[in-house]
């Protein structure tokens, strides 16, 4: 439910703070007041998108920022955990939605404090209001929405999860199978050069690392005669010469050995000694050793240079380096063995085909059985309903067709087609929607389907936008006493012209347009009981008030509380 609604620097809005309470709230005023810009900044609180040219002239930046209490929901919830935000677990809990922007375009959205993206808050948008407007029957001409509308009423969604699940797998199938049957030109130019690839890369006979041990290897024979010197000079220096390292460390650690008898605390280096003399031992029959290893070899030398030559090709080549070289050495070999056994795998594919698509039609006839029986009782609800808006003689179907045999009928959403029939009038056939009704019967009919085919969520608020455009009289008020219905399980937001459907109001608000300094401001306020009768008479007479449109008005007024459905306050 909405509770708090606050718009600052929105068109001619400058700032204003709307309070709203359960039943049926009503927002009226003359043509052109402002009443859809109040709609349309609840729209952005839903995650609409928002232009930045709605931002008041001579301002720089607007907000936008709305209240709602919302029940315990397991699909909020987790979108909200999904997200990384916290939200109570509580029964009900509290969100404050707030939308700023700003002329360079840099826009913010935050939900309770926490900076949120567009696409989080259309997800939760989808839990706090429902706003259907006069433009949306247009979409009631378009028979996709019809099947969204049949699947809603028979909460029909994890079932039409399990149907998408068995189509993509059935879709995965089809499309490896035609990946196989590619032209087959094609299929042989691929093969040849996949096959030169393996076999050029293959007689390589890569090893990771190996051009880096070669570079070592080249390095050492181009620097024979320097290793030698630098060895033969090290081994003197450590093991050879009457000065040599190793002797005079030997005349240390007997020194050291001959104090600690008589000092303990140099009985501590022995050990460190000991292995001081080993390391260096090992080093001088280490450099001895690898002196005498050492040769030149010009055969050797070239045998290098030239592998490391065909290396540095096959980098050049297949990626940079000898890993990559070898990834695409078992990449080829791979799609090579998948090309030659193409064969054998389409006929693997096959059998996966057909029982993918037997899952698939069990799961879409089973969707299919139960959008039958829904829209059977669909149908009974809807012709009972319009009778509650002065459409008694109204006759109303939805329409199924599917086609197993046809495997270019297969979609996510199942078998179906699904398209709503209608007829206002006695005597005539149903039609599709677009064909038969009038503005009038269509506002009335989309109030129905809405209120019907949508589950019903007391926490949700439910907005209509001048929905009852084209009618009047008795038919305005039996739309205002539906949305009254409406309003006793949740919180109906209505902009309205009718007087009819005014009178009804549990909370009544009023939209104008007022000139402050040469300044065009618009001003919205909850009216009194005295107000609303003034305000009926408005709408009854025009702009200029008779008593007898004020007597009118209470009279209408009167009637609504007396027959049981007036103002909750008033009860």
């Amino acid at each position: 439910m909405l509770s708090l609604l606050k718009i600052k620097n929105i068109a001619l809005i400058d700032e204003l703070e709307l309070e709203f309470a359960s039943g049926l709230n009503l927002l009226t005023g003359e043509t052109g007041s402002g009443k859809s810009i109040i709609v349309d900044s609840l729209g952005a609180l839903t995650g609409e998108r928002v232009s930045s040219d709605l931002i008041k002239e001579g301002t720089n930046q607007a907000q936008i920022e709305g209240l709602f209490t919302v029940r315990a929901d397991a699909g909020l919830h987790e979108t909200f955990y999904e997200s990384g935000i916290e939200l109570d677990d509580a029964d009900e809990s509290d969100l404050i939605v707030r939308r700023e922007l700003t002329l360079s375009g840099k826009n913010r959205i935050f939900v309770n404090n926490q900076l949120v993206t567009q696409a989080f808050l259309r997800k939760i948008g989808a839990f706090l209001v429902d706003i259907h407007g006069q433009g949306e029957q247009a979409t009631l001409f378009n028979a996709s929405t019809h099947l969204e509308m049949l699947d809603e009423f028979a909460n029909l969604q994890t079932l039409r999860e399990r149907t998408a699940e068995k189509f993509k797998k059935l879709a995965n199938v089809r499309r490896e199978i035609e990946s196989l049957r590619e032209d087959e030109a094609q299929k042989l130019q691929l093969l040849d050069i996949l096959q030169f690839q393996v076999e050029e890369i293959g007689k390589a006979n890569l090893q990771a690392g190996e051009d880096e041990s070669l570079e070592e290897e080249k390095r050492r024979l181009n620097n024979v005669e320097k290793l030698s010197s630098l060895s033969e000079e090290s081994y003197l220096l450590l093991y050879e010469n009457e000065e040599a390292t190793v002797t005079t460390l030997e005349k240390v650690v007997r020194r050291i050995a001959e104090l600690a008898e008589y000092e303990s605390s140099f009985a501590e280096y022995n050990e460190g000694l000991a292995t001081a003399q080993a390391v260096l031992e090992d080093l001088a029959f280490a450099v001895r050793d690898f002196r005498g290893s050492l040769e030149f070899s010009p055969e050797r030398l070239a045998e290098i240079e030239n592998r490391l030559a065909e290396i540095s090709r096959l980098k050049r080549k297949y990626g940079g380096t000898i890993e990559t070289v070898l990834a695409h050495f078992a990449e080829s070999s791979e799609r090579l063995k998948n090309i030659e056994t193409a064969e054998l795998r389409e006929a693997e594919l096959q059998k996966e085909l057909k029982v993918a698509r037997e899952d698939y039609l069990k799961t879409a006839r089973d969707l299919h059985d139960k959008r039958e029986k829904s829209a059977k009782k669909l149908e009974k609800e809807i012709e009972a309903n319009l009778k509650a808006v002065s459409l008694e003689k109204a006759r109303f179907e939805v329409r199924l067709s599917a086609d197993a045999d046809d495997d270019k009928s297969f979609t996510a959403k199942g078998l179906d087609k699904v398209e709503f029939y209608f007829s206002a009038n006695p005597g005539e056939s149903v039609r599709p929607i677009g064909k038969v009704a009038s503005g009038g019967e269509l506002s009335r009919l989309m109030l129905i389907l809405n209120t019907t085919t949508k589950l019903s969520e007391a926490s949700k608020t439910m907005v209509f936008d001048e929905i009852d455009t084209g009618i009047g009289g008795r038919v305005a008020e039996a739309v205002g006493l539906k949305l009254k219905e409406l309003a006793k399980t949740q919180q109906v937001l209505c902009v309205t012209h009718q007087p009819q459907v005014a009178s009804l109001a549990d909370h009544h608000f009023v939209v104008r347009k007022e000139s402050v300094k040469n300044r065009t401001l618009i001003r919205v306020r909850e009216l009194g009981d005295d107000e609303q009768i003034e305000e009926i008479a408005r709408m009854l007479a025009g702009e200029k008030i008779t008593d007898t449109a004020r007597q009118h008005a209470r009279e209408m007024i009167t009637a609504s509380r007396e027959s049981g459905v007036g103002s909750q306050e008033s009860k």
